[in-house]
This record gives structure tokens, C-alpha cells and sequence, in this order.
């Protein structure tokens, strides 16, 4: 069981060439800033991205592979989440109708998983898809799959459409994915009575060049906050809940004046204060911090973070907003940092924990 303020902790990694076997858990203690693995280990292929279902019974986990029982394509993995330890139970596991699954997340009901398949050589493009979930957690077969199409500036990068993050917005009337191979966020309107997603216009064109990878709402699901992997920048965006139309209205850089190396940026996270957002870069291998103003719509970068390791690809908050914990992919591990109230800026605590190639890690709040 855990203790007051403990939290548990999922971690999701690259299996395939890593010393990693599969999906850690953790605890991590919202007091004093102390993560430990709970030794626990859940066998799956490269489950690089997890999902909880709104209930925090069920998390789900992507498969990013390209084969899947001769065909070509990834899968999902649900798992029934023990509401005492955390320890995990296999489920099912569905196709995702495409190869390299690399992103999901779920509907604001639980009753639909929404993944990203990030290319398919054989169709030249990325797909999204969605999945129905039974009442039990289980996942069923693919309801709706959308191939996209398009091209960006970018060669061997954007020649081809690439999505890597797929979302429902706060209304859970509309669903937007993030094209990495075009610049562009399209949107979708969530058809619940089948599980259809029906092409909605007007889609958003960022920045030429920019290739946005993930993607967060403010609490109020005014603003869209993008991390753009390409051109290392972020993008703030206004949000129409009733009309189901997005709008670019700042492109701010993630990196320091006068950085000239290689970098892309990964993953996004809005503090629950809503005054910070953080970005992670890899190549500077730093956490980007910027103050946000509601009133205004605008970003200010407020400095830099070094995350202590190579490749931060994943990231999280805390359930207290107190603490950002960065996975380093490269570096085998987990680096901890307790944020500044006064100006959200991370300082490293100390606590570093050896995990394989973590990507994604998500809090289990209990």
C-alpha cells in the first residue's frame, strides 16, 4: 500500500537494443522529493507510451513495433491496474493497423483510445486510429483509421506525413493530431455514438518548417500549447471549443540565444497552476521553462534546465505540481527537480534513479 503523499509511478521504454525489458513502476514520495523503483517489471515490446484511463484502473500501452503477427503493424496493450500496489495485469491486446505506434492517449469517457502510427513505408504516411474499450478495460477492434497525407520544407524529414501525438480537446467533442512531416494540427470531431472521427476544417498550418510533435491544453481549454521538434520552438495557439477551430498566435524558440547544435525538442507539460510550461530539448538536453499569461495569450521564456543526462525524451510533473521528474533516454536514467514557485525554474534535488531507456513516464494518482 502506499503512504500518504507516495504516488506511484509508470515508466514506459525502448525494449528492442536497450538492456530494457519492459514497463517499470516506481514510487515517489510528493514530500520529500524521493523516487525509488518498487523492483516491479511488466515484460511487453518496446511499450514506449502509456495511457491511463480516466477511472486510473486501466493503463494502456503502445507496442512500437512494425510487425505484429505477420502484418504490418503496431499494437496496444491494456493492462487492469491493481488499486492497492499498482501492479499491472495483462489484459488484451488489439492491432493498431499501422507500423510504430509511438503515441495514445484516451477520450475524456475512457471509452476511446486514440494512437498515433508514426509512418507506414508502405502507404507513405502516418495514421491515426481509434479503439473502442469494453466496460472491463479491454480493448476492442479498430473503429476508425485515417491515413494522412501531405508534405513539408524539411527533406528526408517532412517528405512524408509523421504524426506523433493524438489528443481529445477539453470539450471531448473534437480531436486534434499533431503532423510532424507537414506542420500542421488536424482536427477531428469525435463521432461517440460509433467511434468515428469525421474530418473537421479548418485545419492549423504552424510555422513552416516546425514539425509539431506534442501537444497540452490549459486547464480553462482556452490555449494549445504545441512543442515543435523540427526548428526547437513552441507554440501557443487559441482554442474555439465551439467552433472546433485552432489558431497560431505565437512561435517562441525552446533554445538559449546563440545554441547552433542539433537539437530536437520531445515533450510538453503545462504546470496545474497554469502559469509555467516546459518543453524538453535533446541535443541541449534541457528542460525550457516559460511564464505564460492568460490574459495576455503570451509566452516568456524564463531560462533553461539541464536535465542531468542525454535525451530527455519524456518527462512529467507531480500530482502536486511541485516537482518535474526527467526521463533521460540515452542515459539510462531518471533525473529529479523541485520547481521554484516563485519563477517555476527546476533545481535538481539529488535524486537520480537507473532506468533503460525511459521515454514516458506517468503518475498513477492515488
Amino acid at each position: 500500500m502506499a503512504k500518504d503523499g507516495e504516488h506511484i509511478l509508470f515508466i514506459g521504454t525502448f525494449t528492442r537494443d536497450t538492456a530494457s525489458e519492459g514497463i517499470y513502476t516506481a514510487r515517489f514520495d510528493t514530500v520529500s522529493g524521493e523516487l525509488s523503483l518498487t523492483g516491479a517489471l511488466y515484460a511487453a515490446d518496446n511499450p514506449t507510451y502509456l495511457a491511463l484511463a480516466p477511472s486510473r484502473r486501466i493503463l494502456y500501452a503502445v507496442s512500437e513495433v512494425n510487425d505484429v503477427a505477420g502484418k504490418a503493424s503496431g499494437a496496444i496493450t491494456a493492462f487492469a491496474i491493481d488499486p492497492g500496489d499498482g501492479a499491472l495485469r495483462t489484459l488484451n491486446q488489439k492491432p493498431t493497423g499501422g507500423p510504430g505506434p509511438c503515441y495514445l492517449s484516451l477520450d475524456a469517457t475512457g471509452r476511446f483510445v486514440l494512437a498515433t502510427n508514426f509512418f507506414d513505408p508502405a502507404r507513405n504516411g502516418g495514421s491515426i486510429c481509434v479503439l473502442p474499450t469494453a466496460p472491463d478495460g479491454q480493448l476492442e477492434d479498430v473503429s476508425d483509421f485515417h491515413l494522412l497525407e501531405g508534405s513539408g520544407r524539411i527533406p528526408m524529414e517532412q517528405e512524408k506525413p509523421r504524426v506523433h501525438s493524438i489528443i481529445s480537446d477539453p470539450s471531448n467533442r473534437f480531436v486534434l493530431a499533431a503532423n510532424v512531416g507537414t506542420d500542421r494540427i488536424h482536427v477531428y470531431r469525435l463521432q461517440p455514438e460509433n467511434g468515428k472521427l469525421e474530418r473537421h476544417e479548418p485545419w492549423a498550418q504552424l510555422a513552416t518548417g516546425s514539425g509539431p510533435r506534442h501537444m497540452c491544453f490549459s486547464a480553462d481549454g482556452r490555449w494549445l500549447f504545441a512543442v515543435n521538434e523540427q526548428d526547437s520552438s513552441a507554440t501557443l495557439c487559441s482554442w474555439d471549443q465551439a467552433a472546433g477551430e485552432l489558431t497560431p498566435v505565437q512561435h517562441i524558440s525552446t533554445l538559449p540565444e546563440g545554441f547552433a547544435e542539433t537539437n530536437h525538442c520531445a515533450d510538453i507539460h503545462v504546470a496545474p497552476s497554469g502559469r509555467y510550461l516546459y518543453c524538453s530539448n535533446r541535443g541541449h538536453d534541457s528542460i525550457a521553462i516559460f511564464s505564460f499569461d492568460p490574459v495576455k495569450g503570451e509566452l516568456q521564456a524564463n531560462g533553461h534546465e539541464h536535465t542531468g543526462g542525454k535525451a530527455p525524451r519524456g518527462f512529467t510533473l507531480d500530482p502536486t505540481g511541485r516537482f518535474l521528474l526527467a526521463g533521460n533516454h540515452f542515459s539510462d536514467c531518471i533525473n529529479v527537480f523541485a520547481l521554484d514557485p516563485s519563477s517555476g525554474l527546476p533545481v535538481y534535488t539529488g535524486c537520480t534513479v537507473q532506468v533503460p531507456a525511459p521515454v514516458c513516464l506517468k503518475f498513477l494518482w492515488l
